[in-house]
């Protein structure tokens, strides 16, 4: 919960505002409603001229060491696509055109929302950025299935390659759960 309101400092107490269905931090003093919205992350699904797939190796948490498609939480001041764009050239110093939105996937339960794009790479001249330990550009065969970051990268890839195999490619969207325990 936020405990000080982000207009005037004082304290806030939680709870559901008038004209409202949900629990909230609401400033005891200014009376300032403190919402707490899903963050967005923007990606983008590269592919280079011959058909191979960008990847990028973490070199962060959650999940270091595994394998993602460039991604990351947007910027004040930037579109869903134009953060998609940095986040390729951040993560694989990877300069691309975005085509279309691919794949929309909403977490609910970390309160994130995954917009993934397509994207033609511009050129193969590909290297880590500060949060990957390598990249690298795969064909199908070598996408490491059992090593990959998310869940949402693996559906991204399934859909990608199903749609390549088929000709056509249709955006998609869903929500991905925890597993059931």
């Amino acid at each position: 919960m936020i405990r000080f309101c982000a207009l005037c400092g004082s304290a806030t107490t939680e709870r559901v505002p008038e004209d409202d269905n949900r629990l909230r931090a609401v400033c005891n003093a200014c009376g300032h409603i403190n919402y707490v919205n899903p963050k967005i992350v923007a990606g983008c699904l590269p592919v280079w001229e011959d058909g191979r797939i960008l990847l990028a190796r973490r070199a962060i948490e959650p999940r270091y060491g595994r394998w993602t498609l460039p991604a990351g939480f947007m910027e004040v001041n930037e579109s869903v696509a134009e953060g998609a764009a940095r986040e390729a050239l951040e993560e694989a110093n990877a300069r691309v055109e975005i085509t279309d939105l691919y794949t929309v996937y909403s977490i609910p339960h970390i309160s994130q929302v995954y917009m993934m794009f397509r994207a033609k790479l511009l050129d193969a001249n590909v290297s880590p950025g500060s949060e990957s330990l390598e990249v690298k550009l795969v064909t199908e065969d070598e996408i490491p299935w059992d090593d990959l970051a998310f869940a949402m990268v693996r559906l991204t890839l399934q859909h990608f390659i199903a749609d390549r195999k088929a000709g056509t490619f249709v955006t998609r969207f869903g929500d991905i759960r925890p597993p059931e325990r």
